[in-house]
Parts: structure tokens; C-alpha cells; sequence
């Protein structure tokens, strides 16, 4: 007969939670205005803020000074959209400053690098980003088109930086088209139907491969008319307003932004 051994449980107390641990959640600190994205489509840079709020209090802060470099970033971002390309810049390069950690997150600077010629600069900071989130499309290209105005098209594909699966759709085919090469008007078309932010996404993205084969007419077109779409005129997006300041850096239109 199996002797069948009964062990109770041994319970151990809760530990005590310090008071200043409580209140850190990186969830309800998410600001969406740190995103490019649609709500729906949330990059893992949204975490950063918490993530240095979390290790300061952890750490008891050093030197640095996240919310003071989050302030930065966002005074940063608002100067882009009003089309203040360099002082955003200076305001980025503040954060930096202020909390170093933050350099690696900071795609939205790369993106200011690029509209004031800075492609080096600006494919380092992309680079330094897919780093850190191995799964964003957008930077993958934006890194390929700094790199494309330093080396040309053949040196900036045979580097491209492959990231993971786009759950959009229309950023699959705008990768593809960057990666491998193609026709932008295909990338036009297919989404010609598609959803408001689509066809947004598809006229950037064109009117951007072709800047990189430098036939400004073509880019012209379809970034005015990324402009000019419903989703550019109407969205919080981020990439709206870079469309709108693209077309201002380029002197193709000064009633965007």
C-alpha cells in the first residue's frame, strides 16, 4: 500500500511595498503623443518615459533628470510640427543632455536630422533605435534614405537594416519597395481603396523613395498629395505632420504648416 504523504502549504507575508514603488505604473504614464502611430499600432519607444521613471526610483535618480528631458522631447516635437526643424533639434539635443538614456529612443530627432541635411547624424540615430526595437519598419527606411543622400541607392540597400513584421499592411509593401526595390506607383495603388491612413502612409512613402532617386517632381506629387488627403489633413500623427513640414523644407508649399 503507497503511503501518500499530505504537506501543508507554507505561507509566506506579503512583502511591504514601499509607497514610492506604488504609484510608478509604466502603463498609466503611456503619453500618446510620444507615437507616430495610430493608438492601435504602439511602439515599444511609448516606454520609455516610465522605464527611466521606474529606474530612478529604484536607483534614487543620479544624475539625470527624466522629466525634465521628457519635457524637452516634447517641446522638441511640438517645434516640428510648427516647422522649427532646428530648434527641435536643439530641443532633442537637450533631452540628451539631461537624461542620456534617452538618445537611443529618440527617432524623432533622426527625423529633424534629415530635413536639415544632417544624414549622418541621422542614420546614426536610426541605427542606435533599431537597436533598441528591432521591430520598426519606419526607422529601417528612414535609416535607408539618411544613407542613400551620404552613399547612393546601391550602397544604402546593400546595408539595409531588416527589422521584424509590420502589422500594417501597407508599411510590409513600403519595406519591401525600400529593401528590394520597385515601383512606388504600385505601393500607391495597392492601398488606392485601402484606409484613410493607408493611403496617406502609401503617398509618403512613394513621394520618399522617389526624393531617394532624386525625381523631386514625382516626390512632389505624391507627398503634396499625402498632404492634401484626408488622414494628413485631419490626424494627430506624427508622420502627418512631417509630410506637412516636408513640403515646407522643400519650399513646395508654405500653407501647410
Amino acid at each position: 500500500m503507497a503511503l501518500t504523504q499530505i504537506v501543508n502549504p507554507i505561507i509566506c507575508p506579503t512583502p511591504t511595498v514601499p509607497r514610492r514603488f506604488t504609484a510608478i505604473s509604466p502603463f498609466k504614464t503611456l503619453n500618446p503623443q510620444f507615437s507616430r502611430y495610430a493608438p492601435q499600432a504602439l511602439s515599444r519607444r511609448l516606454f520609455l518615459p516610465s522605464v527611466s521613471s521606474i529606474w530612478d526610483a529604484i536607483t534614487g535618480g543620479g544624475d539625470s533628470n527624466p522629466r525634465e528631458a521628457i519635457a524637452a522631447v516634447r517641446s522638441g516635437m511640438q517645434l516640428f510640427k510648427k516647422g522649427d526643424v532646428s530648434g527641435s533639434v536643439t530641443e532633442f539635443d537637450r533631452a540628451i543632455v539631461l537624461d542620456p538614456r534617452q538618445k537611443a529612443y529618440l527617432w524623432q530627432r533622426g527625423l529633424s536630422l534629415y530635413y536639415l541635411d544632417r544624414f549622418e547624424a541621422g542614420a546614426e540615430q536610426f541605427r542606435l533605435d533599431v537597436a533598441q526595437n528591432p521591430n520598426d519598419t519606419e526607422e529601417s527606411i528612414w535609416c535607408f534614405l539618411c544613407e542613400a543622400r551620404l552613399h547612393g541607392i546601391d550602397v544604402a540597400r546593400k546595408q539595409f537594416l531588416e527589422v521584424g513584421r509590420d502589422s500594417r499592411p501597407v508599411m510590409r509593401e513600403a519595406y519591401n519597395l525600400f529593401k528590394n526595390g520597385g515601383d512606388p506607383e504600385k505601393l500607391v495603388n495597392d492601398f488606392s481603396s485601402g484606409q484613410a491612413s493607408e493611403i496617406f502612409y502609401a503617398s509618403l512613402y512613394a513621394g520618399l523613395y522617389y526624393e531617394a532617386e532624386g525625381k523631386s517632381e514625382n516626390a512632389k506629387f505624391h507627398i503634396t498629395a499625402a498632404c492634401e488627403s484626408p488622414y494628413g489633413q485631419r490626424s494627430d500623427d506624427y508622420m502627418a505632420s512631417l509630410a506637412k513640414v516636408h513640403c515646407l523644407c522643400r519650399n513646395w508649399s508654405s500653407g501647410f504648416v
